[in-house]
């Protein structure tokens, strides 16, 4: 699962405003300046510190985020820069940069080196 499945996903799973907050979170990640690790912690408090209405969307949301993190964050040291630009929908990012600064930026958010 992409980090769009994920938004996708937790979207679909409720339409309590917390939740849709969080869909906002993830995907405004891939614009910012934050890597992975911030991801995790910022997510992890997310959810922790917020209160999701229902018990079992709650554990559904965390059980979407729990093996999209195990799997791409925790991964991220095994991938290839291709697998990490597909895990976290940053392909089109870097398809569309236009400067080496702006790749940079990329390998950083990401946690690879150039």
């Amino acid at each position: 699962m992409d980090l769009d499945a994920l938004v996708a996903a937790i979207s679909r799973t409720s339409s309590d405003p917390v939740v849709l907050k969080l869909a906002v979170l993830l995907s405004n990640w891939k614009d910012d300046e934050k890597n992975t690790e911030e991801l995790e912690v910022i997510v992890e408090r997310f959810i922790g510190y917020t209160w999701i209405e229902s018990e079992m969307e709650h554990k559904k949301i965390y059980g979407l985020w729990s093996q999209f993190r195990d799997k791409a964050i925790h991964g991220i040291g095994r991938m290839t820069m291709n697998e990490r630009l597909y895990f976290f929908s940053l392909l089109n990012r870097w398809d569309s940069a236009q400067t080496e600064e702006e790749r940079m930026a990329i390998y950083a958010k990401l946690l690879a080196n150039p």
